[in-house]
């Protein structure tokens, strides 16, 4: 007996979890539904709390480094404590909102380069190892967004890469501590004035907030740096016609500026057009607590395992990646 709990200590013969999603495939603002999936051990086991979080990886800059870590930014309570028998089947239903601002990972069908996302269900058992459950989600863009990474396509711009940086847009009311970036190499028309755009969505149930930064060339007499845009829009402009017109425009904009920063001050009004200089985006990250995890984080130890958890889960991933050639 005492051996048999020994092992129940350790994980061994005790119950196991699944969670199965209805649709691993959502969007930002709208709902992940699934069942926790729950078979008891050998033993009668005390289960203390069964939680879901959508975890992904983010890019965390530290002194003069930087590296990737596994963060949790939405967690949701399925079920408070309760007794599961031996051998026990459950199967307790959730449904979790998705925020918001939750990254877009899939664009038409095809895997943003360098974005990971997945739910991880974690069940708690008194006197003995937590089990975890790791599934792959797919955020796919929301009508606005569609047109606008649509627009660059049609203007040229080639996908590169994409990330979440670990921070906040100065300016720019965020609810997660990171914001994504989609990185595009410029567009022939573009070629002589920026080499690449990184893009930015920061979205609410209002809209979108539209920060674009573009890589100037350097000049004969003058070096490169980074010129800084912030454009607000309505979901409901999703409808206009010539968005590669509005993109177009908001690029020549934004490119025309030298810096912004020093000789304008920082952004514009919440809801009008506006800029950053350099200052204003890379270096105005939040910190002390504005840069800490929203929810719970996972620790070092639960980051590590995550992160193992999330290779495996995305490992064999053949779905192609956005802007492929």
């Amino acid at each position: 007996m005492v051996f048999k709990k020994m092992l129940s200590a350790f994980g061994v013969g005790g119950p196991s979890v699944d969670t199965v999603l209805a649709n691993p495939n959502t969007r930002p603002g709208l709902a992940l539904d699934g069942h926790v999936n729950l078979v008891g051990g050998d033993a009668p086991a005390r289960i203390e709390q069964i939680t879901v979080g959508l975890v992904t990886r983010v890019e965390i800059e530290g002194g003069d480094s930087e590296y990737a870590g596994i963060m949790e930014f939405h967690r949701m309570p399925v079920s408070g404590a309760f007794e599961l028998a031996p051998k026990q089947q459950l199967a307790i239903p959730f449904q979790m909102p998705v925020p918001w601002e939750t990254p877009v990972t899939d664009v038409f069908g095809q895997r943003l380069h360098g974005m990971t996302m997945g739910l991880r269900t974690e069940l708690a058992v008194a006197r003995a190892v937590d089990k975890s459950d790791l599934d792959q989600v797919s955020v796919h863009p929301l009508p606005i967004h569609e047109r606008i990474l649509d627009a660059f396509q049609a203007l040229g711009f080639r996908f590169k890469h994409a990330d979440l940086e670990r921070g906040h847009i100065y300016g720019v009311p965020q609810t997660l501590p990171f914001y994504q970036e989609i990185e595009f190499f410029a567009a022939p028309q573009y070629a002589q004035t920026v080499t690449e755009v990184e893009l930015t969505f920061v979205t609410s149930q209002q809209g979108v907030e539209v920060i674009l930064e573009c890589d100037k060339r350097g000049g004969f007499f003058s070096a490169g740096h980074d010129v800084y845009g912030r454009y607000a829009v309505p979901h409901s402009d999703a409808a206009r016609t010539d968005w590669a017109q509005v993109v177009d425009g908001w690029l020549r904009e934004t490119t025309s500026r030298y810096g912004g920063l020093r000789a304008q001050g920082f952004g514009a009004p919440h809801g009008a057009p506006g800029h950053y200089g350099p200052q204003g985006h890379h270096g105005r990250r939040g910190g002390g607590m504005g840069g800490m995890m929203a929810g719970a984080a996972l620790g070092v130890a639960g980051g590590l395992v995550a992160g193992e958890m999330i290779e495996d889960a995305f490992e064999g991933d053949d779905g192609g990646d956005f802007g492929e050639e």
